[in-house]
């Protein structure tokens, strides 16, 4: 997965400056002030969405309009055959969308519905959980998923402070590009208190700063 390119892709210049800082030490990653439409070149793109594939406002109203709502319908009826109806945050499926450039997307929920996910460890669990899709469908399809296009994940709606979100996201890329080769509870303990959030006890912590 060493070739596996990494673009992280939003309008708000805060928000990549926050990117640029988290992810300056990782390989292949590109940070791009702008909008996924007018990416060159991408295979997948990353929805940050909700557990009920209802994508009616931001990153996902705009895929909806690139790709048409044909797309939506087949997020939805995966959602209903193979999640029952809810897809939790934590797991993300990736679907071929039909188009000629840009084949396929990772529906990722970051929240259950549109909702605050501040002091949360969503964002990271939306990013392994999004990587860990993409590495499956790799070692499977004959079409291979090599460049990802990915947004801001939980800092619309989601309110979760730019910088926050980035240092979530780009630990969740380190973890990916360097697994464990045993695990243990040193692993599991350094990995929580990494993220820092989780359950009632992410409450604990100071959120941090915009």
């Amino acid at each position: 997965m060493n070739d596996l390119k990494l673009i992280l892709v939003d309008p708000k210049p805060s928000l990549c400056a926050a990117f640029r800082e988290h992810f300056k030490e990782l390989p292949h990653v590109e940070i791009v002030t702008g909008y996924f439409e007018q990416l060159p070149e991408f295979d997948c793109m990353v929805s940050a969405a909700n557990s009920f594939g209802l994508m009616g406002g931001g990153v996902d109203l705009a895929i909806v309009r690139y790709f048409g709502r044909a797309l939506r319908d087949k997020v939805q009826q995966y959602i209903l055959q193979e999640y029952l109806g809810e897809q939790p945050v934590g797991t993300s499926f990736i679907i071929e969308t039909e188009h000629p450039k840009h084949p396929f997307l990772a529906h990722t929920p970051t929240m259950r519905i549109p909702m605050e996910i501040a002091r949360t460890d969503n964002v990271y669990l939306a990013m392994w959980a999004m990587l860990l899709a993409v590495r499956r469908h790799n070692q499977n399809a004959e079409r291979k998923i090599k460049v990802i296009a990915c947004p801001g994940l939980g800092t619309a709606t989601g309110k979760v402070p730019f910088r926050e979100a980035a240092r979530q996201m780009s630990l969740a890329y380190k973890h990916f590009l360097k697994p464990p080769k045993f695990i243990d509870w040193r692993l599991a303990d350094e990995r929580q208190n990494s993220i820092r959030y989780g359950g009632d006890l992410g409450f604990m912590f100071p959120p941090d700063l915009d």
